[in-house]
């Protein structure tokens, strides 16, 4: 089986997750069948990119365009990547 590389590799939300903006919370959730995820704006703004297949350098492009100037950007996709990965909520775009 191939592990999934974020550097190089087409990525999707999980279709166990839906991501949505939801009022009573006042912020993006992650739902799951067991309740939901709370997001910062910032993993927001990364996993609604997510909804297609993407990669860590498409993402790092249009996150630039609508966060221009921020310092680590890359790095700090790079790590919620990694994150998001090791907690299911993004796999494969081809699984």
């Amino acid at each position: 089986m191939h592990k999934l590389n974020i550097e190089i590799d087409e990525i999707k939300i999980n279709p166990q997750y839906r991501l949505q903006f939801e009022e009573a919370q006042g912020c993006h959730v992650l739902l799951f069948p067991e309740g939901l995820i709370k997001l910062s704006d910032s993993a927001a703004a990364i996993l609604e990119r997510c909804h297609q297949a993407t990669t860590l350098g498409k993402l790092v492009e249009e996150l630039k365009i609508v966060f221009p100037g921020v310092d680590g950007l890359e790095d700090d996709v790079r790590a919620f990547l990694a994150d998001a990965l090791n907690e299911d909520w993004i796999l494969s775009a081809h699984s």
